[in-house]
Formats: structure tokens, C-alpha cells, sequence
């Protein structure tokens, strides 16, 4: 992983430093690159508010091999890691990659590992061809996310996400703030209960709904139909002085567990983060940051490098806290 990081930080100079620590100081209002939108204080929050979670350690145990298995929307999971979706290599990341290069290495890096990656979606075309092409390359796997446009290009492009052979299809709908895009004539906006019910009607597949931050809003999306949301506040990049989600994460969990899969970004990066926000309620995790860089620092080898790298840590995070499995897992882990 070291020589990964390295040329990824080579790659994407200027855009990301690929710091020891991902906390979005040092990039705070560099967007586009990696960094957090205005003063960044929404990208440190999220680190910050797991950074506070700390683990009672339990070693009188007979735990020696964790499960890390899960299933989630009808997929056997050998951990419970999403790539998130993420693209805009030009853009945000230094253009040394291709897009098809980059989100062909998510897709099946995830896929090797038995996990699955999401693609994103932008101006121009080819950031959300590419990632409906490396789909579509897998089988399938993978989840692609359509961003919050209008009706015509909205429904245009879930068309084209089902014929990847997805099952599954995600919306992030806190990409309503990316004003950026009406400016260039082609409008986002937040979506009412019932045009978020059409939409999830039409979509013809499991349907995610990432970006929920209240509890309110998760009602809502549950009551629109969706069948999993995410916590997220795009990791920073479209309101400043957001809360950190993993402050967010336990109270919409209250609420909403076992009713329909809750996920979560922000600020993950090892796998004992994971397992912190699996216990404050969410029911899989989706990182982001760390797959961009494990994709452009090795293409498909670095991201099952990360993946691999991400497992070790988890086993042993379960390990130290008495944990056999990840369906039996207690709050009384962490600290507080």
C-alpha cells in the first residue's frame, strides 16, 4: 500500500495530497480536487466524529476467526464495504488516469473481493458511460448511481443503468447542491416524496437513496419506497458545517433499524472504522476517498490491495472486541 499511495500521490498532484491522515485539512475548499467544500469543516467533521468513537477492548474470549460476512439487497457480501461512487478523474483527481481505467479498477477490484463497487455520474458523458460500461464489463456487478437531475435526463440514464444488468440502483440526492451543473444547463434539485416515489417506481430495481441526514428525511425516503438509504452529506463537498455522520448515524438508526439496510460514509478509512460505525447502527458502510486513491496508485491491484488491507484490520478490530460475527454484533463494544 505504500508504493500504491505513492504513485498515487504522483498522479494526482494538485488535487490530492494523499495525506498520512485523510482528514481534509490541508485540501479544505478545493473542490473540484478532494477536498471539502467552503471552510471543509463538513469533510473534518466526519472524521472527527469517528475519531471520538474508541473501543472497550474484550479479550477473555474464544474468538479467533471472525465472520465479516453479510447479506445486503439480496447480495452475499464477504464484508460489509461498498466503494462509493465517485468520478470526475479529470476534474477532481489530475486526469492521469483515464475514467474507464479508474472506475474499471473499482468495479473489479470489488468484485474480486467479493465486495461491489458503485460508479458515478457527471458532465461529461463519459464519467457515467464508463462506469456503466465497467458494470456492464462485470456482469452486472456493481451499483450505479444517477445523480438528481430532470425528468428527461433523470429517466434517460436509469434506462441505461437497468441494461448494465444492475439490480441495484442508487440515487445521491445530496447532489442537489452541486449548483455548479444548473450553471452549465444541466440542472439537479432536491425531489418532493412524490416525484422521489415516481422515480423509484420507474426504476425497475432495487433502488438507494443516499444523502439522508435527519431522521426526518429517512422516513421519508422509506416512505417513497426506497430500499436502502445512505447517511451521508457527500463527504463534505455540498454544505458546509454539516454534522459528522457518524453523530447522525445512531438516532436515524433508532428509528429506521431493521427496516429497511442503513449505510453510511464519511470519514471511513480502516477497517476498525468500519466496525465503529456498524456499531453505532449502520448495517454496511461505503467508503470513498480511499478507493480513489488504492485506484489510481494501482489500478485493480490496488484496490484489492486495499480491500485485502481493509479485512485485516476489521478481523482484528473483532478480535480485540470479542466479536464472532457481524450479525451478532453488540453497541456495548465502544466506549461510552
Amino acid at each position: 500500500m505504500k508504493e500504491i499511495r505513492k504513485t498515487a500521490r504522483d498522479l494526482m498532484t494538485g488535487f490530492c495530497r494523499v495525506c498520512p491522515v485523510c482528514n481534509g485539512r490541508v485540501c479544505a475548499g478545493e473542490v473540484p480536487g478532494m477536498g471539502g467544500l467552503g471552510t471543509g469543516s463538513a469533510f473534518t467533521a466526519n472524521v472527527e466524529a469517528l475519531a471520538r468513537c474508541t473501543f472497550n477492548m474484550s479479550l477473555v474470549h474464544d474468538v479467533t476467526e471472525p465472520d465479516t460476512s453479510v447479506e445486503l439487497l439480496g447480495m452475499k457480501l464477504s464484508m460489509p464495504v461498498l466503494a462509493a461512487p465517485i468520478g470526475g478523474v479529470s476534474f477532481n483527481m489530475g486526469g492521469k488516469r483515464t475514467e474507464q481505467e479508474y472506475i474499471t479498477a473499482v468495479i473489479e477490484g470489488c468484485r474480486n473481493c467479493g465486495i461491489i463497487g458503485c460508479t458515478g455520474d457527471g458532465v461529461p458523458p463519459f464519467i457515467y458511460e464508463s462506469g456503466f460500461a465497467a458494470i456492464a464489463a462485470a456482469g452486472g456487478h456493481g451499483i450505479p448511481f444517477i445523480k438528481p437531475w430532470e425528468d428527461a435526463e433523470l429517466y434517460e440514464k436509469l434506462e441505461k443503468a437497468r441494461a448494465t444488468g444492475a439490480s441495484i440502483i442508487g440515487m445521491d440526492i445530496d447532489a442537489a447542491g452541486l449548483v455548479t451543473l444548473r450553471k452549465m444547463g444541466r440542472p439537479v434539485s432536491a425531489k418532493p416524496v412524490e416525484k422521489l416515489r415516481e422515480i423509484i417506481g420507474r426504476a425497475g430495481a432495487r433502488f438507494i437513496v443516499k444523502g439522508v441526514m435527519t431522521v426526518k428525511d429517512a422516513k421519508l425516503a422509506r416512505g417513497a419506497g426506497a430500499h436502502a438509504i445512505v447517511v451521508s452529506n457527500h463527504g463534505g463537498r455540498v454544505l458546509d458545517h454539516t454534522p459528522g455522520t457518524a453523530d447522525v448515524l445512531p438516532e436515524i438508526a433508532r428509528e429506521l433499524k431493521g427496516e429497511l439496510p442503513i449505510l453510511v460514509d464519511g470519514g471511513i478509512r480502516t477497517g476498525g472504522d468500519v466496525l465503529k460505525m456498524l456499531a453505532l447502527g449502520a448495517d454496511a458502510v461505503m467508503i470513498g476517498r480511499p478507493f480513489t486513491i488504492a485506484a489510481m496508485g494501482g489500478l485493480t491491484e490496488g484496490v484489492t490491495k486495499y480491500i485485502e488491507t481493509l479485512r485485516t484490520e476489521l478481523v482484528q478490530a473483532m478480535v480485540m472486541t470479542g466479536t464472532q460475527s457481524l450479525g451478532r454484533l453488540s453497541a456495548d463494544i465502544l466506549y461510552g
